[in-house]
């Protein structure tokens, strides 16, 4: 049984404490956060206390934390928990700074805690099939890996301007993919960005539709394509194409019936956000974590596995920026 504090009560705090809860192998202890009612709230629903961070990491009865508080409390929270002795589950990013999110990574490894970065995707049933079976030389060696990833609306503009903007808020999902399917870290970056949904999101300094496409040293590429509007849903895809042919994981739906009439083919639409898309995800990705921390292997997504997202977000802003390649 691991016991977890969770910091953080908000949207994405609140689908983490249900699955907390629901775990056979894991207990809700504690619920902080700078908003008293929202903590209150939450832990009332789940049976469990309010707690200060500090009152919480100061407890021995208490395993692990899972931040899910704004980004910029991320590093300070990591390395608090570290110096607790305390298992770390974070969401991402690490911190929108890459020489900060260094140091609490540093910080986690120097304490010999576990840190896991919370990069739900990997452990999405499709993809990590996908995964699986690339690993497994199905389409013998890869070559193009090529990702779709659309918000069905942009956030709000409030949100927008203190995100670090879309290739460190969005595409870092994407990025981390897209390392974790190629098999060797991307050596030049090269990204192109509009802002083509609200002009207010340009006015903020950010872009809303994105394309960025990485190389690997042995030549290998990959093309991630990203819109904060997808009229149809949330779209997520992945392809990847290689030497003996090509896998490929789609969009999910409510369900697969297919309607055929005289006007045509129709379908149920895609899942249209990314709670209703990668709900079976976090709980995947919870389970892999209680699995490694109560086993003592080390839990991954790694925090090195969120700087070098994070490192890749960074080059790919350089690059929209100056409209040159950017060399890692």
């Amino acid at each position: 049984m691991l016991t977890f504090a969770l910091f953080g009560a908000g949207r994405i705090g609140r689908l983490h404490a249900a699955n907390i809860a629901g775990h056979p192998n894991a207990r809700l202890a504690a619920v902080a956060d700078t908003v008293p009612a929202a903590a209150e709230e939450l832990a009332a629903r789940f049976g469990t206390v309010v707690a200060g961070v500090d009152e919480a990491l100061a407890s021995p009865a208490i395993d692990a934390v899972l931040i899910a508080t704004s980004t910029d409390t991320h590093a300070p929270l990591i390395e608090a928990a570290a110096a607790a002795g305390k298992a770390i589950l974070c969401e991402k990013p690490i911190d929108q700074d890459s020489a900060r999110a260094t140091a609490a990574v540093g910080a986690a490894t120097a304490a010999g805690v576990p840190l896991a970065v919370g990069f739900n995707r990997r452990f999405d049933a499709s993809f990590a099939s996908l995964k699986a079976r690339l690993d497994a030389g199905a389409i013998g060696s890869p070559e193009i890996v090529s990702i779709a990833s659309r918000d069905p609306a942009p956030p709000p503009l409030s949100y927008v301007r203190v995100s670090g903007g879309l290739f460190r808020d969005m595409m870092i999902h994407d990025l981390d993919m897209a390392r974790w399917l190629l098999g060797e870290e991307p050596v030049e970056v090269h990204a192109m960005g509009s802002a083509l949904v609200d002009p207010a999101i340009a006015g903020a300094g950010d872009v809303d539709t994105a394309v960025v496409t990485l190389r690997t040293a042995s030549g290998r590429l990959a093309q991630i394509s990203n819109s904060r509007r997808a009229a149809y849903g949330y779209d997520q895809r992945i392809e990847c194409h290689g030497s003996a042919g090509m896998l490929r994981a789609e969009n999910l739906r409510a369900t697969t019936v297919e309607l055929a009439t005289a006007d045509g083919f129709s379908r149920d639409p895609v899942l249209h956000f990314f709670l209703e898309r990668y709900g079976p995800a976090y709980r995947a990705e919870l389970d892999a974590f209680v699995d490694a921390v109560t086993s003592g292997r080390p839990p991954a997504p790694t925090g090195e596995d969120g700087l070098a997202a994070l490192r890749l977000a960074d080059a790919a802003q350089k690059s929209l920026e100056t409209g040159m390649p950017v060399r890692l």
